[in-house]
C-alpha cells in the first residue's frame, strides 16, 4: 500500500484499534478503509473481512456505541474508536446479548457487486451531560407550554382550604350593597365602603393571614405573583363574570398581605347621569390639546374620563389609544377604533408607551396618570403636535395642577414649559365626591377651568395665583370654582352644609355663597387643602 492517494494527498494514519473493556493480550490489528480524496479512488483494495456480528460492549458513561463502518462487499469494518469487541478477520459465532433496552443487532444487507456502497460514517456518542433520562414507567406526560400557561393562573388555587375566603363572594356582596370599595386585611372581617363610609360585611368571618394569602394568590397569574413578591405592591384588574370589573391593589402590611378592590362597572354612565357640568362634555369634541382631570384618590376621575372617552367614541370617527395602570373601563369599538394598553401586561411604563404612541396614528390619547417628568413631557409634545390628550393628576384644584406640572421640570426649563403648557392646555376638571343628603350615594362637586386667552396669559406669565379669580368671573365661558359648585349643591338640598364645609377650598367664599355667616371650625377650614386652595 502506498503512502499517498493518486491525487497526491498523503494518507492520514489512524491510531491502532483498541478493544472496549479490560481484555488480556495484545491489541489486534484493525482493518481500516482508506479515505479517498475528492474525485480519487483508493490506491489499494480493501482487505476483505467476513461479515461478523459485532458484539455489544457498553463503555462507562455511554449507552450505545456507533454503528460499524461497512467496506465494499457488505463487510462491516470496525470504525475508529468502535466499542464493539471483535478480532478483525475472525467472525464472532455467537454475539453477546445487547445491553438491556437495546434492540438486537441486525447486519446490513450486502451491497451487490458493481454498485457504489453508501459513504462510511461514524456515529458520535452523546456526552452524558446532554442526555435526557427517560421518565420512569407510569410517570405523567410532560406538561405542554399551553397547559403550563393555563395552570399558571390556577397555581395556588389548587391548594385552597375550607377556611380560605371566597373573594368573588365578597365582591358580589359589595356590588349588592352599592359600595365602591372592598378591603381584605388580616385580622379583620371584610370591609366595604358604602356611601363614603366603611362598614363590615355580614356573614364573613375574621380573615387569617395564610388563608388570605392563598385566596388572593388564587386570582393572580404566576407572573403577577412574582411581581408582587419582588415589589410588595401590585396593581391589576380583576373581573367577575356577569357582575363587574375591579381595580385591585395588593400590598404588604406587618408582613401580611392586604388588598383593596375598586368597583369598575361594565356599563359606562353618560356624563349627564354623573352630574358633571355640560362644559365637560364639550372637551370630547376638541380637535387637539391637553385636558386634565384631577382630584384626590377615590374622587371619580376614572369614571369621568371614561364617560368623556365614550362620548368621543360615539360621536367621532377617530383612533383612540389609552395607556392605563391597570385598564379599568373597557371600551368597545363604536364609531372610533379603541386600543387599550395596560402597564405591566402590554407595555412596561407610561413613558415607554407614550414614546411609541405617536407612531400608532392616534387622534385621541388617554394617559391614566402623569407620574413623572418624562411622561408629562411626552404628553405635552403630543398635545402640541395635533393630538387630543386626556390625563389625570392627583391635585385638588386648577391652579395647583398647573403649578404641579411646571414644578416637575428643573428651573432652567420652567419658562419654556410655561409657554408650552399655555399653548397646549384646553381645560382642567378638578372634582371630589360628597355624601348625598337627599338619597344614598355620593354627588360629584367640580371645578372647571377653560383655557381662554386670558388664562393662557396668566399661565405664560407665571401668575397662577390669579387663576382662581378668573374662574370666579368666567361663568360665561363655562368656568366655576369648587366652592361655587358646592354652594349650588347645598342650596338644592343634595349635599348638607356640613359636608360642603369639609370639602370647600375657601371657607369665606363658601359661607358667602351659601348665605351663612359662620366661620370654619377651630383648627382651620375643611377640605383637602385648607385656606388658599
Amino acid at each position: 500500500m502506498t503512502d499517498s492517494y493518486p491525487s497526491g494527498e498523503p494518507r492520514r494514519p489512524l491510531p491502532p484499534y483498541r478493544p472496549a473493556g479490560p481484555q488480556a493480550g495484545p491489541a489486534p490489528q484493525a482493518v481500516y478503509a482508506p479515505i479517498p480524496s475528492q474525485g480519487g479512488a483508493p490506491s489499494a483494495p480493501l482487505h476483505a473481512v467476513p461479515a461478523p456480528v459485532p458484539a455489544y460492549a457498553t463503555a462507562p458513561g455511554h449507552t450505545q456505541g456507533p454503528a460499524p463502518v461497512h467496506a465494499q462487499g457488505g463487510a462491516p469494518v470496525p470504525a475508529q474508536g468502535a466499542w464493539g469487541s471483535m478480532t478483525p478477520g475472525v467472525p464472532t459465532s455467537v454475539p453477546p446479548a445487547p445491553p438491556e433496552g437495546l434492540p438486537p443487532y441486525v447486519p446490513p444487507a450486502a451491497v451487490p457487486a458493481g454498485q457504489v456502497p453508501p459513504p462510511a460514517h461514524t456515529s458520535v456518542p452523546v456526552p452524558a451531560s446532554m442526555r435526557v433520562a427517560a421518565p420512569p414507567p407510569g410517570a405523567p406526560a410532560p406538561q405542554t407550554r399551553a397547559a403550563g400557561r393555563a395552570a399558571a393562573r390556577a397555581g395556588v388555587g389548587q391548594d385552597r382550604r375550607d377556611d380560605d375566603i371566597d373573594v368573588d363572594q365578597v365582591l358580589r356582596e359589595l356590588v349588592r350593597l352599592g359600595g365602591s370599595d372592598a378591603h381584605l386585611t388580616t385580622g379583620s372581617v371584610p370591609m366595604a365602603r358604602v356611601s363614603g363610609s366603611l362598614k363590615a360585611l355580614d356573614g364573613f368571618a375574621v380573615v387569617e393571614g395564610d388563608a388570605l394569602r392563598r385566596s388572593l394568590y388564587a386570582i393572580l397569574s404566576q407572573k403577577q405573583r412574582e411581581r408582587f413578591e419582588e415589589h410588595l405592591e401590585l396593581d391589576l384588574s380583576y373581573s367577575v363574570r356577569n357582575l363587574a370589573r375591579f381595580r385591585v391593589n395588593l400590598y404588604q402590611q406587618r408582613e401580611a398581605i392586604g388588598a383593596a378592590f375598586r368597583v369598575i362597572p361594565y356599563e359606562i354612565k353618560p356624563l349627564e347621569e354623573l352630574g358633571v357640568p355640560p362644559v365637560v362634555g364639550s372637551f370630547a369634541n376638541l380637535p387637539r390639546g391637553l385636558v386634565l382631570v384631577t382630584g384626590p384618590t377615590g374622587s371619580g376621575k376614572s369614571t369621568t374620563l371614561a364617560a368623556v372617552i365614550d362620548l368621543a367614541n360615539r360621536t367621532r370617527e377617530d383612533h383612540i389609544m389609552t395607556v392605563e395602570d391597570p385598564i379599568e373601563f373597557l371600551h368597545n369599538h363604536k364609531k372610533c377604533l379603541v386600543n387599550q394598553r395596560e402597564i405591566g401586561q402590554d407595555t412596561h411604563s407610561f413613558a415607554n408607551a407614550l414614546k411609541h404612541v405617536l407612531r400608532q396614528d392616534p387622534d385621541i390619547i388617554l394617559v391614566g396618570e402623569m407620574r413623572d417628568l418624562e411622561t408629562i413631557s411626552v404628553a405635552l409634545t403630543a398635545a402640541e403636535t395635533g393630538h387630543l390628550v386626556f390625563a389625570t393628576l392627583h391635585t385638588q384644584d386648577a391652579a395647583q395642577t398647573i403649578d404641579r406640572i411646571i414644578d416637575v421640570f428643573p428651573p432652567s426649563q420652567q419658562a419654556q414649559v410655561r409657554t408650552q403648557l399655555a399653548g397646549a392646555l384646553q381645560g382642567v376638571v378638578s372634582q371630589t365626591l360628597c355624601k348625598r343628603a337627599d338619597s344614598p350615594g355620593r354627588a360629584v362637586a367640580t371645578e372647571v377651568l377653560v383655557a381662554t386667552p386670558g388664562i393662557r396669559n396668566l399661565i405664560r406669565e407665571g401668575k397662577t395665583h390669579q387663576i382662581y379669580s378668573a374662574m370666579q368671573a368666567g361663568a360665561q365661558q363655562g368656568m366655576h370654582t369648587l366652592d361655587q359648585h358646592l354652594a349650588e349643591l347645598v342650596k338644592s338640598g343634595r349635599v348638607s352644609y356640613e359636608v360642603g364645609l369639609e370639602k370647600c377650598h375657601h371657607v369665606e367664599d363658601y359661607n358667602r355663597l351659601t348665605g351663612r355667616s359662620g366661620s370654619a371650625p377651630q383648627g382651620g377650614a375643611g377640605g383637602y387643602g385648607g385656606p388658599g386652595y
